[in-house]
């Protein structure tokens, strides 16, 4: 039987509704809008704007590898905030971040849309610039999105960059004020595990950016990096997914598209704006985005497979850690502990 919503509901909760959609929107269509948009142009009167746009993104195609370009009026808007309050969400500081040093992120869990991420690291929603004041927040995404025409300005306007070494190299070797680049290290595979209660990060033979914070730790002349766990608590819990256990057609399907596209597709659902019994908007659930301690890395040229195992098993109990001390704060089961594989 279909639950419908009250008809009658205060005007915030209405504001924050459309944020939510907008960002769905912006998750699911957008760039396909984009695309469609800059094809129809060139059979208009307008047709000028799309070739001038194609000029422009010819001549700054190098950006997205080049830390991006942030706006910070894009960042500031009130819509933001009602993205924030639906849920809501909030950021918590755990250890301060020193400007004169850059910091390479991993943020855990994935989650179905990585939600906690882009609206803590890549909105001033929670006031991140003054929670962290001199840091420069950046978030890695996978790269077909950053080709797309229109929509590849609206996310670098955010601090969305390319998700490669190139783009990683360029942010870590900024010198001045300092950057956080954050990367969401469990992936696509991880989302297909992403529902309520799970705590399984696909994080134990991924190590790549383990070789990344030792390229660029701790420099003698002065320059330095370090490595930051962040684990967002409730990332899980705003979606349910369709039962994809291990055997089931749908996990070898997914499965199977993971390995021969690098994607996959996770069957995910919330509820509806009118009824609350399908649909695709997420459930009104917290979520809580702490910031772990940095753990210094020493700089390594050449890093060898010892050095990466040591640093990531560091990484693991600091980000064990982190869990531990803030899990009964957010009402995680006091005998839950992280899982990886």
């Amino acid at each position: 039987m279909v639950e419908f919503a009250p008809l009658f509901v205060p005007l915030e909760h209405r504001l924050q509704t459309l944020a939510v959609l907008k960002w769905i929107f912006s998750s699911l269509a957008l760039y396909f809008v984009c695309y469609v948009v800059f094809i129809g142009l060139l059979f208009t009167r307008f047709w000028m704007i799309s070739i001038l746009y194609a000029i422009w993104w010819y001549l700054d195609r190098d950006t997205p590898w080049q830390g991006g370009r942030q706006s910070a009026f894009i960042k500031h808007l009130t819509l933001w905030k009602y993205l924030k309050d639906y849920f809501p969400i909030s950021l918590v500081k755990t250890a301060e971040l020193d400007p004169s040093w850059n910091y390479l992120a991993g943020f855990h869990p994935h989650g179905n849309g990585v939600i906690g991420a882009f609206t803590n690291l890549c909105t001033e929603s929670m006031g991140f610039s003054s929670v962290f004041p001199g840091i420069c927040s950046h978030l890695m995404m996978l790269n077909m999105w950053l080709w797309f025409l229109f929509f590849r300005d609206y996310a670098m306007s955010v601090g969305l960059v390319l998700s490669d070494k190139e783009s990683a190299t360029h942010i870590l070797r900024r010198k001045g004020s300092g950057n956080l680049l954050s990367i969401v290290v469990g992936g696509v595979k991880e989302v297909l595990n992403a529902r309520p209660g799970a705590y399984k990060l696909v994080l134990w033979n991924h190590k790549g950016f383990i070789r990344l914070a030792l390229i660029h730790g701790y420099r003698e002349e002065g320059s330095e990096a370090a490595l930051v766990p962040i684990f967002s608590f409730g990332e899980n819990d705003i979606y349910d997914q369709v039962e994809n256990s291990p055997g089931s057609w749908l996990h070898w399907f997914q499965d199977r598209l993971l390995k021969t596209t690098r994607f996959s597709i996770p069957l995910f659902y919330g509820h509806g704006v009118f009824q609350y019994s399908f649909g695709l908007m997420p459930y009104r659930r917290p979520i809580t985005t702490a910031v772990g301690k940095p753990i210094e890395v020493q700089k390594t040229s050449h890093p060898s497979q010892e050095e990466m195992d040591s640093l990531h098993q560091c990484y693991i109990r600091e980000l064990s850690n982190l869990f531990k001390a803030h899990k009964l704060k957010y009402s995680v089961p006091k005998d839950q502990h992280l899982k990886f594989y």
